[in-house]
C-alpha cells in the first residue's frame, strides 16, 4: 500500500487544477534555467584559454545560476555516496574496517590536493570541451560536501533504537527494506540538516573550486567563486559587496524552494510516540500537496519504490532456520585483518621510501612540526566553538518556530566564504603590526564552526517530545539538566559535527594560513600555508608530503579521540 501520509487528504482535497496552472510557470522557468546552464557547461574549451569574466554586477545572476547548478549536482552525488557508504559501513564489519579509515583519509586530503590530481585527468577525459573543467569543479565541491553527510548517515544508522531494530527483525525485513523503511527515515531529520551544512560548506570552498590554480595554470570558470577571486585580485570592495548580496539571494531562494519544504516534510519521521507541538511548515510544500499532477507523479515514484520491496525481499519467515543469526567466520575475519595490516605496512613502506628519495628526512621533520602548529590551532578553535555553539544549537533545536526563522540566516553565515574576510584581516593585521600566527587563526573556524551548530540543532530537534515533558516534570535545572538530559541527547550528533569540523578546519588551514589581498601576502607557520605555497609553485613531491602528514594527523585524531567518543555515544549516550 502507498503511504498516504506523504499527501494528507485534508490538504489534497482543498487543492484543484488551479494549483497546477499556478505552478506551471515556475516549473518551466526552472527547466529553462537548467537547460541553459547545462548547455554552457559543454562549451568548447582549450587548455590555457582565458574565459571571459567581468566584475559587472549585471553578470551576477548568470554566475549565481552556474554556481548553484554545480553545487546541486555535487549535492546529489554526495547523497548517493553517503547512502552507499553508510549502508555498507554500518552493516558489515569487514567493510567498516576499510571504509571508515578511508573516509578519514579522504576527509583529510585538502581540496587543493584533489584539484592538483583531478584537473588534468578530467581535462584529458573531455578534450576540447569545458565539461572536463566543470567536472573537476563539481568534484571539488563534492569533496567539501560528501564527508559530512556520510558521517551523519553512518552515525544515525548505528544509533537506531534497539526496539526498532527488533521490530524490523520480527517483520523479517531484508537489507533493502530495512534501509528504506527504517534506517533512512530515522536518519532523515539529521541528514537534511547536514545536507544544508554541506551545501553551505560548498560555498566556503567555491572560490578554490571555480578559480583553479594548479601548476602555474589559472582557470576561472564563470561563477560566484571566480567573481570573488577576481574581486580580491582587483581589491574591489564594492564587487565583494555585490557578491555577498548575490549569495544571500541564492541562499534564500534554495532555502525556500528546497530545504524548507524537505524539513517540513521530514518532520513526520521524528522518533516519538506523541506529536510535537510546533511542527515546521512550508508554503511550497502546501502548494505542491494541492497540485494534482505533482501528487500523481510522487505517488507513482512511491509505487515504484514499493515494487522494489517485493523484488528485494526475504523468501522465508522468522520460523525458518535461515532466519537465525549466523556467527561470524573467525578464520575469514583474521585473514581480512591480515590483508588490511599488510596494506597498511605497504603504504608505510612506500611513504618512507618516497620521503627518503624525493624530499629528505629534514624536510619531513620540518613539515611534521608545522603540523603540530596547525593541530594546536584546530584543537583550541574547536573547543571554543563548542562552548559557544552547543548551547545555542540546543536552544534552536528545541524551538522549531525559531529554527524556521533562523534557518536561512544560519545557512548564510555558514556559506560565508572566509576569503571575503581576507581584506579585513589583512588590513587589520598590517595596520596594527600583529602576529599572523595568532590573528590569522580565527579564519580557520569561520566556515567549520557551523558543522557543530547544524549537527547539534539536528540532534536537539529529534529529541522525543515525551522526554522533554519528563525533564520538565522532574524539575531538571542548571548543570543537572545538561548532564542528565541535554548532553546525552545531542552527544552523538555533537561527535559527528566535531569530526567534520575538525577535518574541515585542517582543510580551511590552507586558505587561512596563507592569505593574499592584492599584492599583500600574509603567512602563518603551519601545515596549511606549506601546502598552499607548494601548490602555487607546483612542487608536487612536497604537496604529496604535506597531504600525507595532514592525513596522519587527521587519522590519528579520529582514531584516538573521535572514534572513542563515537563508541561511547553508541553504548551509553543516546536515546
Amino acid at each position: 500500500m502507498i503511504d498516504k501520509r506523504f499527501f494528507p487528504r485534508q490538504v489534497v482535497e482543498s487543492g484543484g487544477n488551479r494549483w497546477d496552472w499556478a505552478l506551471l510557470p515556475l516549473v518551466l522557468a526552472l527547466l529553462v534555467l537548467l537547460a541553459y546552464g547545462g548547455s554552457q557547461m559543454a562549451r568548447p574549451y582549450q587548455v590555457g584559454q582565458a574565459l571571459p569574466l567581468t566584475l559587472d554586477p549585471g553578470a551576477l545572476p548568470y554566475y549565481l545560476l552556474r554556481t548553484t547548478l554545480r553545487m546541486f549536482l555535487a549535492l546529489a552525488a554526495s547523497l548517493v555516496f553517503s547512502c552507499v557508504f553508510a549502508a555498507l559501513a554500518a552493516k558489515y564489519k569487514a567493510a567498516e574496517r576499510v571504509l571508515v579509515p578511508l573516509l578519514d583519509i579522504l576527509q583529510s586530503i585538502p581540496i587543493l590536493g584533489f584539484l592538483s590530481i583531478t584537473v588534468t585527468g578530467f581535462i584529458a577525459l573531455f578534450p576540447g570541451n569545458l565539461f572536463g573543467v566543470e567536472c573537476a569543479a563539481i568534484f571539488a565541491i563534492f569533496t567539501s560536501q560528501a564527508w559530512n553527510m556520510a558521517f551523519s548517515l553512518y552515525q544515525s544508522i548505528r544509533t537506531v533504537p534497539a526496539e526498532l531494530q527488533e521490530a524490523a527483525s520480527v517483520f523479517q525485513l531484508s537489507g533493502w527494506q530495512r534501509f528504506w523503511r527504517l534506517e533512512l527515515p530515522f536518519a532523515m531529520p539529521s541528514l537534511l540538516w547536514n545536507m544544508m551544512m554541506s551545501m553551505s560548506g560548498g560555498w566556503f570552498f567555491v572560490v578554490a573550486s571555480e578559480a583553479i590554480s594548479v601548476s602555474n595554470q589559472n582557470i576561472k570558470l564563470p561563477g560566484i567563486g571566480s567573481y570573488i577571486a577576481l574581486a580580491i585580485e582587483a581589491r574591489d570592495l564594492s564587487a565583494i559587496g555585490w557578491a555577498i548580496a548575490a549569495m544571500l539571494v541564492g541562499i534564500v531562494l534554495y532555502d525556500q524552494l528546497f530545504f524548507r519544504p524537505l524539513i517540513a516534510w521530514a518532520d513526520k519521521f521524528r522518533f516519538e510516540e506523541g506529536s510535537s507541538g510546533d511542527a515546521p511548515d512550508s508554503w511550497l510544500l502546501t502548494w505542491v500537496r494541492r497540485t494534482d499532477r505533482l501528487q500523481a507523479l510522487a505517488l507513482r515514484a512511491v509505487a515504484w519504490l514499493e515494487r522494489s520491496f517485493l523484488v528485494f525481499k526475504r523468501d522465508y519467515d522468522g520460523t525458518s532456520i535461515r532466519a537465525r543469526a549466523k556467527p561470524p567466520n573467525a578464520a575469514l575475519s583474521r585473514a581480512w585483518d591480515a590483508v588490511l595490516a599488510a596494506a597498511v605496512l605497504l603504504a608505510v613502506w612506500k611513504l618512507l621510501g618516497f620521503i627518503h628519495a624525493e624530499v629528505g628526512w629534514s624536510e619531513a621533520g620540518h613539515v611534521f612540526v608545522l603540523g603540530l602548529y596547525t593541530l594546536a590551532r584546530v584543537l583550541v578553535l574547536i573547543a571554543l566553538a563548542a562552548l559557544v555553539w552547543v548551547p545555542i544549537g540546543v536552544w534552536i533545536g528545541l524551538n522549531p518556530r525559531w529554527a524556521g526563522r533562523l534557518q536561512a540566516a544560519a545557512q548564510f553565515l555558514a556559506a560565508f566564504p572566509a576569503n571575503l574576510m581576507f581584506p579585513v584581516a589583512v588590513m587589520f593585521i598590517v595596520h596594527w603590526h600583529l602576529n599572523p600566527n595568532i590573528w590569522l587563526s580565527p579564519l580557520m573556524v569561520l566556515g567549520t564552526q557551523w558543522y557543530l551548530l547544524f549537527n547539534v540543532i539536528a540532534g536537539a530537534s529529534t529529541i522525543p517530545t515525551e522526554l522533554r515533558y519528563a525533564a520538565q516534570n522532574l524539575g531538571l535545572r542548571g548543570w543537572l539538566l545538561w548532564r542528565r538530559y541535554l548532553l546525552p541527547a545531542v552527544f552523538p550528533s555533537f561527535v559527528t559535527g566535531a569530526i567534520t569540523a575538525s577535518g574541515g578546519s585542517w582543510n580551511a588551514s590552507i586558505v587561512s594560513e596563507y592569505v593574499t589581498w592584492g599584492d599583500t601576502t600574509l603567512r602563518a607557520d603551519g601545515l596549511g600555508s606549506y601546502i598552499a605555497h607548494m601548490t602555487a609553485i607546483g612542487d608536487f613531491p612536497r604537496i604529496a608530503l604535506g597531504i600525507a602528514v595532514m592525513c596522519v594527523f587527521v587519522m590519528g585524531m579520529n582514531h584516538w579521540v573521535w572514534r572513542r567518543l563515537y563508541r561511547l555515544s553508541e553504548d551509553r549516550l543516546h536515546f
